[in-house]
């Protein structure tokens, strides 16, 4: 199985990035080992701030993988699902105490959103997108 969560650590930066062609849609499995990343980072003491980003260059991420919840992983599931820090391993991290930078780099469609989201700031490339939000949406 490829590994779909990359941590690069650079002095006190680490720069996780999400690694699963073609959308960067979040399994289970990929949600877990996000958080262990989140984890090692919020646990090394000379670590001060992250970068999550996407690999290719037309997604972020699609957010949760449509093809996993066909497959028996049902999006509507409950949060210990997608394991601890809930979805993406990020979204339901409380006690995260280092910053988190979204260095969104492409689509950022539904949960990809959510997670981008959850990060304390985001950086977007000129090719970043998200859903249009209206209060009409709805209507």
């Amino acid at each position: 199985m490829p590994q779909t969560v990359h941590v690069a650590r650079y002095g006190a930066l680490y720069q996780v990035t999400l690694d699963r062609p073609s959308a960067n849609a979040i399994d289970a499995a990929t949600s877990r080992a996000l958080f262990v990343a989140f984890r090692a980072f919020n646990d090394d003491p000379e670590a001060r701030v992250a970068i999550l980003t996407g690999g290719g260059d037309r997604f972020f991420s699609a957010g949760w993988d449509f093809d996993a919840a066909a497959a028996g992983e049902g999006a509507e599931a409950s949060d210990s699902d997608h394991g601890p820090g809930g979805f993406a391993g990020l979204t339901e991290f409380f006690t995260l105490e280092k910053p988190v930078i979204a260095a969104v780099n492409g689509l950022a469609i539904g949960g990809g959103f959510e997670l981008a989201l959850a990060c304390d700031l985001i950086v977007a490339s000129e090719n970043a997108e998200s859903p249009p939000i209206s209060p009409w949406s709805s209507c």
